[in-house]
């Protein structure tokens, strides 16, 4: 059955400046308990960040995560996005196309306004598989 991606979407996507230090950034998807950060000012998307990107971009180079920013490192444009009003079957196969596990939600102008991930969609469309069950746990 497929659904829209406001049904399925984590609201109010985190998100950093371009200028935020890896290990600032890092600390917000601590607290916030995300793997993954929108880079952007107030309404402008200007990438997305993850911990993987923090790991394999930066540290795995010798970068210092103290002073190298999240705009150095994070995905940057054009960066895939969703609209809430597109299908969950949209969600899934830009994934599949591009080969990433999660996307911004934005609004009509760009504004970042939520996070739909791989996870998100199997519990909504799978909710009996292994992922949904990963995905339910704590």
């Amino acid at each position: 059955m497929t659904h829209r991606v406001r049904d399925v979407m984590s609201p109010g996507a985190v998100a950093v400046e371009p200028m935020t230090t890896l290990e600032d950034a890092a600390r917000v998807m601590r607290e916030q308990n995300v793997g993954d950060v929108l880079v952007a000012y107030d309404c402008d998307l200007f990438g997305v960040l993850t911990d993987r990107d923090i790991v394999i971009r930066a540290v795995a180079y010798g970068s210092d995560p103290h002073t190298t920013t999240a705009g150095s490192v994070c995905t940057r444009p054009p960066v895939v996005t969703l609209s809430p009003e597109d299908t969950t079957d949209r969600a899934a196969e830009l994934m599949r196309q591009y080969a990433v596990r999660r996307l911004p939600v934005v609004e009509h102008g760009g504004c970042p306004v939520g996070m739909v991930s791989l996870g998100d969609l199997a519990v909504t469309e799978e909710p009996a598989s292994t992922l949904a069950d990963i995905r339910k746990a704590d």
